[in-house]
């Protein structure tokens, strides 16, 4: 017998198959988990070129806002992962730190748009 309160609790209740297993897979997926892909071709392992100063600062910069609390490990992990397969895979490594800096100092409002776009084009201009 159910009491009153798991009657009106069940409604709203999770639906473990609202989807199949293949669905829910592709759904959890991320840009970077190869994990059980048929892979026809093997990786080419490419050596890890001078480091550019724009590298280094932005590596920086990423520290610094943890450092500063703005966001921690996990929040830069899962943010470089929300990119998207298409810009993830197509950023390089470092690019896809800044412009997950950008968007969490924003999404932040720690600096707004237009800021950050008028910061950037006086950068431009400078070099």
């Amino acid at each position: 017998m159910t009491s009153d309160n798991e009657k009106k609790s069940a409604p709203y209740s999770p639906k473990i198959n609202l989807f199949g297993h293949d669905q829910f897979r592709q759904c959890m997926r991320t840009a970077h988990d190869l994990g059980g892909e048929d892979v026809h071709e093997p990786i080419e392992m490419e050596e890890k070129g001078e480091t550019k100063e724009w590298m280094s600062n932005t590596y920086v910069t990423c520290e610094c806002l943890a450092w500063r609390g703005v966001w921690n490990t996990v929040e830069k992990h899962r943010r470089h992962v929300d990119l998207g397969t298409k810009q993830y895979l197509e950023l390089p490594y470092y690019g896809r730190w800044i412009l997950t800096a950008a968007r969490v100092l924003v999404d932040k409002e720690h600096v707004t748009l237009t800021e950050l776009m008028n910061k950037m084009e006086e950068v431009k201009n400078r070099l």
